[in-house]
């Protein structure tokens, strides 16, 4: 018996992700849970493990093509005396035979199955042969050299390669698809890669995100009390309890007990129109990767934060950054978010508008933290104000209940009482 390998759902908005490596080759012996295959999406990279034991039968999604939610990557065959070689049972498609001399300048074809289906080619063989005008006949009669004589993105290059004729292209009088320029075209300082990997899944994923009707309010927060308590306890911090006593827990706290008295902002607004409404708060964290955020952005996530306490907030936030920049979060640690908290003010940036976390209802940027001039009573004091910048889904939220919900996460900063 043939068992699908599936791509899983990886997250409330991931709809598709790109297999990164396989684990294992056709042919190989697997134990059920064994890791076969890596996955990457704009949240996580993660190895899932064989559905069941036997042996792996087929590769259908290669390495660094797209997969979408639920589609088969390959099979394992539960079987043992069924031969790896032969294609699935309701295909009954035949291998390529080696091809003798006579048919040498023929073109190679794979019979059709007795259903009648067409080939199949995967989505990176597909896109490619778009972008080269090459049409189906023309694939069929590549020869392939994949599994059960599939042709592979190997064998599609070779074939263009060969100086293959294609098929006329689009009139010139019609607007060509926009193509990254090739690196012959780039300026001699200039360097041309393609859109790959995490940042597209990143890059998806904002495009799905912007869709959401957002609005962004900030707000000025004094923390002087909450600095002071920081600076005064970070060095017993460190030494009681093992990790280092940052600002973002605070943030996290505040953020926490806000959002319990405001459950709404707590919600997610699906794209079938349910509202979907959480009783523990689940807060996904920013964390960027790379020495300079390179490696682009991931959103690890601290469970049922309106249980802990500060003490229990830094330690997670402690285990989940390390996990997340050592690519070793699991498909558990990005899921179940409810509302999402970023800190460039780590890098120093005064304000922005950062962009929701779709579906959820709301953002928080907390942003740098500064030494400013103000006046208390008539005087001139020199106090620790940095702002905060709430963004929103507007058709979930409106505009007062965002301005209370933000003006108690200020309040509880500023009067620093929640720790006390």
């Amino acid at each position: 018996m043939r068992v699908e390998i599936l791509m899983p759902e990886l997250g409330e908005s991931v709809h598709e992700g790109t297999v990164s490596r396989w684990l294992k080759q056709v042919g190989d012996t697997v134990k059920e849970d064994e890791p076969v295959v890596e996955i990457m999406t704009d949240k996580v990279n993660t190895e899932l493990g064989a559905p069941s034991a036997g042996v792996l039968a087929e590769i259908v999604i290669g390495e660094g093509a797209p997969v979408k939610v639920f589609e088969a990557m390959g099979f394992i065959e539960t079987d043992a005396s069924v031969a790896v070689s032969a294609p699935a049972a309701k295909n009954e498609e035949p291998k390529v035979e080696a091809a003798a001399p006579a048919q040498a300048d023929q073109p190679t074809t794979i019979a059709q199955p007795a259903s009648g289906e067409k080939r199949w080619y995967t989505p990176l063989v597909r896109a490619i042969a778009k972008d080269n005008n090459v049409s189906d006949a023309q694939l069929a009669s590549i020869s392939g050299t994949g599994e059960g004589g599939r042709v592979t993105k190997k064998d599609l290059e070779a074939y263009l390669a060969g100086g293959a004729p294609k098929t006329a292209a689009a009139p010139a009088a019609k607007a060509p698809e926009f193509k990254a320029p090739a690196a012959t075209v780039a300026g001699p300082d200039q360097e041309v890669t393609p859109l790959a990997g995490m940042r597209k899944m990143i890059a998806d994923h904002m495009i799905r995100s912007s869709q959401v009707p957002t609005v962004s309010t900030i707000t000025e927060v004094d923390v002087t009390n909450m600095v002071h308590f920081r600076d005064k306890n970070k060095e017993t911090f460190l030494e009681t309890y093992g990790v280092k006593l940052t600002y973002t827990p605070f943030f996290i706290k505040a953020l926490t007990e806000a959002l319990v008295e405001f459950p709404l902002m707590n919600a997610a607004l699906m794209p079938d129109n349910n509202i979907v409404k959480t009783k523990g708060v689940h807060m996904g964290v920013a964390v960027a990767l790379g020495a300079k955020g390179e490696g682009g952005l991931i959103v690890p996530v601290i469970r049922d934060c309106q249980a802990k306490s500060l003490i229990d907030i830094a330690r997670d936030l402690d285990g989940i950054a390390k996990k997340a920049r050592s690519n070793s979060l699991s498909v558990a640690d990005v899921q179940g978010g409810t509302f999402t908290l970023t800190n460039p003010g780590t890098y120093g940036a005064l304000f922005g508008t950062p962009m929701i976390n779709a579906p959820q209802a709301g953002i928080l940027g907390v942003y740098a933290i500064k030494k400013t001039p103000v006046i208390i009573d008539d005087m001139i004091a020199i106090r620790s104000i940095m702002h905060l910048v709430l963004t929103y889904d507007h058709r979930l939220i409106d505009g007062m209940l965002a301005g209370a919900f933000l003006a108690s996460v200020r309040d509880k900063l500023a009067k620093f009482d929640f720790f006390k």
